[in-house]
């Protein structure tokens, strides 16, 4: 056995890419799949066209690299989290589109939930009532039809995140699981007891009979049929996206901290065996779970990250690819007195206020598009900050590296920016798709691929790292103006 196929089923696009024992990557491929936006804060996909296209993705992989069936040890899968998807058992149809974490149709929900049962949820799933998360979805989705809300409590229908609905139809509808980690962004798991909560359920409505079993990150769970991708391989690994960053980044250790620059920015720091509770407004979480060892953390959301750069180039048209943001970004020395307030879908960790909206505050005549660039990289950087100051508190400790990844890490301005306002080294892996790359270290354990944690220790090698080297000065100005300006965006008085 020479390979492991990770899949990565991200917010924008299904992917599949090969690592060898090495863990260098053989060969990727990948397909964009639709964004569907109905209403204003609304956010869709078709869970048929996820499948088809992560299927297209693991066979066009296959093809690329010339591999063969008998040469990949196994395929482990990461994915998008929260993302809610239920399905009819029988026809394996999805009885609707799959409603996306950044989705915030359920914010009346939550608020009417919050006040009689905000503590119970958090006590026993460490996190917030947000629309972010799957159990309001899964609410609002079977109280919009009678019909489903019966099918549900007969049994008839499966709940799933992206992984749950990928593996059901991988194995053609003969397991429907989830990992812990998934599990535990549900708002159903106790992630004490490690099991579903028959309160919880109660409160939302839901019934136990659409939920799938809850199975480590690093074991077999079943095999791809033949009838669904034309060859049998094992799955032997899950672990939700930001879980899979942290596990592939080697932040075992309690105190260790990871940031993901995707189209949200994660941060996640290990908190070892203890689940700490947050007085920051954090995220209590499972960051993974392997040889009946649960390992918690505490997590940070930014729900907008690559995303903003991505607006910069659609909407206001002011690149035509991503990465020229950094070129346009250094054509100033300065952010020019802007301020980039970057909460298009809401604002996440530490303020949970999903009607805040984005602004751009201190333009002048003199204001120039690099400006605004500038200042868009500042705000995916401060944002960050923000997470990881309220986890330092939160864990009593003060770390020395952080470990970055996804797309944006590749922006050495943003990093630069990132050490500045941070005061702390950041370190950029060779394999910056670390996601996947936890997602395949996952798999490969579990099936005796990589003998151990140690063997995999020696495959993460460093690729760049940034040291603050900017005037303290200036960052602390920079930091005084957001403080002072992100409450335009907070709607504190409605």
């Amino acid at each position: 056995m020479k390979y492991i196929i990770a899949i990565d089923a991200g917010t924008t696009s299904s992917r599949a890419i090969l690592f060898d024992k090495k863990g260098h990557q053989i060969g990727v491929a990948q397909n964009e799949f639709t964004q569907f936006f109905p209403q204003n804060g609304w956010v869709e996909h078709d869970a048929n066209e996820i499948w088809e296209s992560q299927k297209k993705a693991i066979l066009d992989l296959i093809k690329h690299t010339d591999v063969q069936d008998v040469e990949i040890a196994a395929i482990g899968i990461t994915n998008q989290r929260e993302t809610t998807i239920i399905w009819n058992k029988e026809t394996g149809e999805p009885v609707g589109n799959a409603i996306v974490w950044q989705d915030r149709r359920t914010a009346s929900i939550c608020a009417e939930l919050k006040q009689k049962h905000e503590a119970t949820f958090t006590a026993k799933t460490g996190l917030v009532l947000d629309p972010y998360f799957s159990g309001t979805k899964i609410k609002w989705m079977l109280d919009q039809d009678p019909e489903l809300k019966k099918q549900a409590t007969e049994g008839k229908l499966a709940f799933g995140t992206v992984d749950s609905w990928l593996i059901w139809k991988l194995t053609d509808g003969k397991t429907h699981v989830t990992d812990v980690t998934n599990a535990s962004r549900t708002l159903l798991f106790n992630i004490h007891t490690l099991d579903w909560d028959d309160e919880l359920l109660e409160i939302l409505d839901i019934p136990k009979a659409i939920l799938p079993r809850v199975v480590s990150c690093s074991e077999v769970v079943g095999e791809t049929s033949v009838k669904s991708l034309g060859k049998k391989l094992t799955i032997s690994g899950i672990a939700g996206d930001q879980q899979a960053a942290l596990f592939g980044q080697l932040c075992w250790e309690s105190g260790d901290v990871k940031n993901t620059y995707g189209t949200g920015c994660f941060c996640i720091m290990n908190t070892g065996g203890k689940a700490i509770v947050s007085k920051n407004k954090m995220l209590t979480t499972i960051g993974y779970q392997i040889g009946g060892e649960t390992t918690y953390a505490i997590e940070g959301s930014v729900f907008i990250a690559g995303a903003l750069i991505q607006w910069l180039r659609d909407e206001l048209n002011m690149v035509t690819e991503s990465s020229q943001i950094e070129t346009l970004a250094n054509t100033v020395s300065d952010n020019g007195g802007i301020t980039f307030l970057p909460s298009l879908t809401g604002l996440g960790a530490p303020y949970w206020e999903p009607s805040a909206t984005g602004g751009i505050l201190g333009i002048t005549r003199g204001t120039k598009k690099g400006h605004i660039a500038r200042a868009a990289l500042e705000a995916i950087a401060l944002r960050s900050y923000e997470l990881v100051n309220a986890m330092q508190k939160d864990a009593n400790t003060n770390f020395s590296i952080l470990k970055v990844d996804g797309g944006a890490s590749q922006n050495n301005l943003l990093l630069q920016i990132q050490a500045n306002v941070l005061n702390t080294k950041v370190v950029r892996p060779e394999v910056t798709e670390t996601t996947a790359l936890g997602a395949a270290f996952f798999a490969g354990l579990a099936v005796g691929f990589w003998k151990s944690r140690e063997e995999i220790q020696t495959l993460w090698k460093e690729n760049a790292q940034f040291n603050p080297d900017q005037d303290r000065a200036s960052t602390n100005q920079m930091i005084t103006l957001w403080n002072q300006r992100i409450q335009v965006v907070l709607n504190k008085d409605g």
